[in-house]
């Protein structure tokens, strides 16, 4: 079994990528992985869309020539949304759902020797972004997964103590 404390611990966010797309049948397997994350009522709100070349070429145009190269970091992208249903308590609980398969995916990543990224481009909050990757209403934009080999070993970033953010109450 793998070790997970230390997956977590280990894994990085990446900014640099090896130029080989992920393989479909990686991509799939890091995609099964996230319909297990945990999931009030079992809606099963995610969903991901890899990005074509057809389609990163429009977001690259709806994103602008200051952040469209941002966009050819990784050879692999996934978009993450959460279907949402309009009532306010269900929709709050699969954003959380949907926020807990991205990392699911990306730790999967990391266990295979993947380099991720989770960003939140500025595009995709955008009418022409939202068109630009087919995005329908109704669905909330969470990230865009960037996926390839790593081509460096980012440094452990300075986290809080326990002590700041963990508090026992009477």
């Amino acid at each position: 079994m793998t070790d997970v404390p230390e997956l977590i611990r280990s894994r990085r966010t990446h900014k640099t990528f090896g130029p080989e797309p992920v393989p479909k049948e990686t991509l799939d397997e890091l995609l099964e992985l996230a319909r297990w994350a945990p999931n009030h009522h079992r809606t099963n709100p995610w969903r991901f869309r890899v990005l074509g070349p057809e389609t990163l070429a429009r977001l690259k145009e709806a994103a602008g020539p200051s952040e469209a190269p941002k966009l050819d970091r990784a050879p692999t992208l996934v978009l993450a949304s959460a279907a949402l249903s309009g009532e306010l308590e269900q929709d709050e609980e699969d954003l959380c759902a949907t926020a807990s398969a991205i990392y699911a995916v990306l730790l999967g990543a990391h266990a295979r020797g993947l380099a991720g990224y989770w960003r939140t481009p500025r595009a995709l909050r955008t009418k022409a972004g939202r068109e630009a990757v087919g995005l329908p209403d109704g669905e909330r934009f969470l990230g865009l997964i960037h996926l390839g080999a790593p081509r460096s070993q980012p440094p452990a970033p300075e986290r809080a103590p326990l002590e700041s953010y963990r508090f026992f109450l009477p």
